[in-house]
């Protein structure tokens, strides 16, 4: 357990630094040496947590945010996940930003498409469990992509031109398209069991 907590606070300090020299300089300037300095470790230390600067750039994203969304029952709580993933993107936009404009937009989405498929997977799983129904597994797939590639390429879209939308706004859409989706899962159950009925 100490050797755990131990990890998790180098980890935390390297992640601190990085997020404190991404405030001074582009990201792609950043190096380990500025890393480990900074924060009071040798290189090897970092190396030994992460392979690369883009490796902790991961880990403190999902450190962030992704693991505190996975804490929602998202079929339940979905717009609050929302919110809360917008209130990190404002108080941290300009790391966001920082990362976008060094390695582009589509970089910061294959950062995140394991994380947000999962996300999407387990709440289709979720659902499909709540609401009595199962999907074709093609069709499953087919639309955690769909709906991965949707809502992360809006998240990362916003981070660049929210001072362009109303955060409400951006909340309210996301929050029906997400209700529309699951409504049609029991949509789908529905009449499923009245074909089933006519047998």
């Amino acid at each position: 357990m100490k050797h755990e907590i131990n990890t998790y606070h180098t980890k935390r300090a390297l992640a601190d630094s990085l997020k404190k020299l991404m405030k001074q300089k582009p990201f792609s300037k950043i190096t380990v040496s500025e890393l480990a300095a900074d924060c009071g470790v040798n290189r090897k230390t970092f190396y030994y947590y992460f392979e690369d600067i883009y490796s902790l750039l991961k880990w403190m994203f999902e450190e962030d945010a992704i693991e505190v969304v996975k804490h929602f029952d998202l079929l339940i709580d979905y717009e609050q996940a929302i919110r809360f993933v917008m209130k990190y993107v404002d108080e941290n936009d300009y790391i966001i930003s920082c990362a976008y404009d060094s390695i582009g937009r589509d970089e910061i989405k294959r950062f995140f498409y394991t994380d947000f498929i999962g996300i999407v997977t387990s709440v289709i799983d979720e659902a499909e469990t709540n609401f009595e129904t199962k999907l074709d597994p093609d069709f499953k797939v087919y639309i955690a992509k769909f709906y991965t590639e949707a809502i992360s390429g809006m998240l990362i879209d916003w981070v660049k031109e929210k001072d362009r939308h109303d955060r409400e706004k951006v909340v309210g859409y996301l929050t029906t398209i997400i209700g529309i989706a699951l409504e049609s899962m029991k949509l789908h159950n529905k009449n499923e069991n009245s074909g089933n009925e006519k047998i």
